[in-house]
């Protein structure tokens, strides 16, 4: 099989205590034609002389230093500066299973998909959980990916980024980003319009990621309900807009208004 280049986007705040775990982990993938963007959003602590650490050990590590603007313009920067066929994303304080990149791209790459989905697991102290949803084998498309995801309208499983794969072109040639405006859900607006564009999905039911639950991370620290009322009326309306132009919106009105009520937490 064609081994394409996979660019892996890692933000960097502040992470130091976890970070040389993360790094490794992406290093001692088994696919190796991968080029790993450390970007380093205006670090106070010692993450930014770790990331130039491995930057000198390993060639295939760039890092991109720049003053702090939140996660979404560090990811941004990072799709910017990629040259894969694929992107892939990961937090600093989670980390890859071994073979997490070639399970994606045997995926991508043999289904021709525009994103791959994937199981994962949840770290929470000692103890650690297998979550996901999909058990479909076949490539679906946009209209059956969107019905599935109607099953669990606000879950993590299908708004984070590192749990999947993305096409690179389909990402640039539409303009797709991280909303530099939100601080929570950014990642569940760039799914919905991604998945605008996306025409092919797959699914796997092997987990490839290490999701590490963190009581100080923004989700936990700088969230009041206010402001998630706010975000998710915001995404509402990019969700009702996706159904609509799909023909679905009346048929999963209820689903999305769902939405509306529902958190978003691990199953």
């Amino acid at each position: 099989m064609e081994q394409p280049l996979v660019s892996i986007v890692i933000p960097v705040y502040n992470a130091a205590p976890d970070l040389a775990r993360c790094i490794e982990s992406v290093r001692k993938q088994t696919y190796r034609n991968i080029e790993v963007f450390l970007v380093n959003d205006g670090s106070k602590d010692a993450s930014s002389p770790i990331c130039h650490m491995y930057e000198r050990i390993d060639p295939r590590v760039h890092v991109i230093d720049k003053e702090n603007a939140g996660v979404s313009a560090a990811r941004n920067t990072g799709i910017a500066a990629a040259q894969g066929k694929y992107i892939q994303f990961v937090d600093s304080d989670d980390y890859l299973a071994p073979g997490a990149t070639a399970t994606l791209i045997e995926r991508a790459e043999h289904a021709g998909a525009d994103m791959v989905i994937a199981h994962y697991y949840r770290v929470d102290g000692g103890k650690t959980t297998r979550h996901g949803f999909l058990k479909r084998r076949d490539v679906m498309d946009q209209r059956e990916f969107a019905r599935e995801l109607m099953d669990e309208p606000a879950s993590f499983y299908y708004g984070v980024l590192w749990n999947k794969l993305y096409r690179t072109a389909l990402i640039r040639d539409n303009g797709v980003l991280c909303r530099e405006e939100l601080n929570w859900s950014e990642d569940f607006l760039f799914n919905l319009e991604y998945i605008r564009y996306a025409h092919r999905f797959c699914a796997v039911d092997t987990p490839v990621y290490y999701y590490v639950k963190n009581e100080k991370s923004i989700t936990h620290t700088q969230i009041d309900l206010v402001g998630v009322v706010k975000t998710k009326a915001k995404l509402f309306t990019y969700y009702k807009g996706l159904y609509e132009s799909l023909g679905l919106y009346e048929k999963f009105k209820p689903q999305i208004y769902k939405y509306l009520v529902a958190t978003a937490e691990h199953p």
